[in-house]
C-alpha cells in the first residue's frame, strides 16, 4: 500500500487557509517527501504525520515557495533524535543551495546525502521506491516526479518444486534474495512469474505545459498537477511565468489517462478553485480541484 498526502496546494505564498505546495508518501515505514516550503511542518502537524521518518526528499526546483521550510524541517527532525542519513535529490546546484540555507540550521545529528540531477530524465531506487525524474518547462530549472512502488509477480510453486528448490528458501526468492545453495544460484526470476502492475503516482509543478508529463503521468493511480490559474483569461500570464491553468492540466490527463487527476499550486488570487472544475471536468472527468490535506490509500489491484 502507498498512502499520499498532498499536505498544501498553494503557490508563492502561504495563506490562512492554504498551505504551500508540499506532498508526503508512505511505504512500508519509509516516508518521501516532494517539496518543502514554508509551512510544510504545520502541515504535517496538523494532518498528524511525523517529519522524523522522512528517508528523501525530492526538490522540484529552487524557489523560496518550494523550499525555504527545509531549514525548520531539518532541526525539528534533529530535535527528535534522529540519526539516519537524509536523501536530498533535486536539480544540479542542490549541495550548494542547501548549504546556504543551512546558515540558520548548521548542526544536525544526521548526514545528508546529495542526489544532484543532470539528465532530462533520471531513475533511482530509494528504499520501497523507484523514483523517476523528468525535467519539464519553468523559468528555472525544474523536474517533476513519479513514484513508482513495483509489484513482483507471484510465486510458482510448481516451477519451485520441478527445480528442487527447497520450501525454506521460497520465501527469500519471493522477496528478491539470490540464494547459493547446494553448489547453485537460486534467482527469484525461478520461481516469480512476470511482474505485476505496482502503484505509480505523478507529480509535477511550475511547468508548461509539455508532453513528458503526460507520458510519465500515462496510467498513474494519481496525478497530482500544478493548476496556477483557473480563470482562461489569465492564459498569457501562465505561459510568461511558465505555469499551466487547469484546461492545459486537463489536456494532459486526458493524454495520460491516470485513474485520477489532483490539482494543486494555485495562485493567491484563486479563491474557490472548484467554481472552474465544471468546465475542467468535460475534458477530463476524473479531475478534482485538491484541497490541503487530502490523502489517498492506494492498493495493489487484486488478483
Amino acid at each position: 500500500m502507498l498512502d499520499i498526502c498532498l499536505l498544501g496546494t498553494g503557490g508563492m505564498m502561504p495563506l490562512p487557509y492554504r498551505w504551500l505546495t508540499s506532498m508526503m508518501a508512505r511505504c512500508k515505514g519509509s516516508n518521501l517527501l516532494i517539496d518543502c516550503g514554508e509551512g510544510t511542518q504545520i502541515a504535517l502537524k496538523e494532518k498528524g504525520w511525523s517529519p522524523k521518518p522522512i528517508d528523501v526528499i525530492c526538490f522540484t526546483h529552487y524557489h523560496a515557495d518550494h523550499i525555504s521550510g527545509l531549514p525548520g524541517l531539518l532541526l525539528t527532525m534533529g530535535n527528535a533524535e534522529r540519526t539516519e542519513p537524509l536523501i536530498l535529490v533535486g536539480p544540479r546546484g542542490l549541495e550548494r543551495v542547501v548549504g546556504a540555507l543551512r546558515i540558520i540550521a548548521p548542526e544536525l545529528p544526521f548526514e545528508l546525502q546529495f542526489v544532484e540531477l543532470a539528465e532530462s530524465r533520471e531513475s533511482m531506487g530509494i528504499g520501497p521506491y523507484v523514483i523517476d525524474a523528468y525535467r519539464v518547462n519553468h523559468n528555472i530549472a525544474c523536474y517533476g516526479y513519479s513514484i513508482r512502488i513495483p509489484r513482483a509477480g507471484k510465486f510458482d510453486v510448481e516451477r519451485a518444486k520441478t527445480q528442487n528448490i527447497p520450501q525454506k528458501y521460497w520465501n527469500r526468492l519471493q522477496k528478491g534474495e539470490e540464494i547459493v545453495f547446494d553448489g547453485r544460484t537460486l534467482r527469484p526470476d525461478m520461481v516469480l512469474g512476470e511482474d505485476r502492475r505496482g502503484l505509480k503516482v505523478t507529480y509535477c509543478t511550475d511547468t508548461r505545459p509539455v508532453p513528458v508529463i503526460a507520458e510519465y503521468a500515462a496510467e498513474a493511480d494519481l496525478f497530482i498537477c500544478e493548476g496556477m490559474y483557473g480563470d482562461k483569461e489569465k492564459e498569457a500570464k501562465a505561459k510568461e511565468y511558465k505555469h499551466m491553468t487547469f484546461y492545459e492540466a486537463a489536456v494532459l490527463a486526458k493524454k495520460a489517462q491516470p485513474k485520477q487527476m489532483w490539482l494543486t499550486h494555485y495562485s493567491p488570487s484563486l479563491n474557490r478553485p472548484e467554481e472552474f472544475m465544471d468546465e475542467v471536468r468535460r475534458i477530463f472527468p476524473r479531475a478534482k480541484a485538491a484541497k490541503d490535506g487530502w490523502t489517498a490509500e492506494l492498493e495493489f489491484d487484486e488478483e
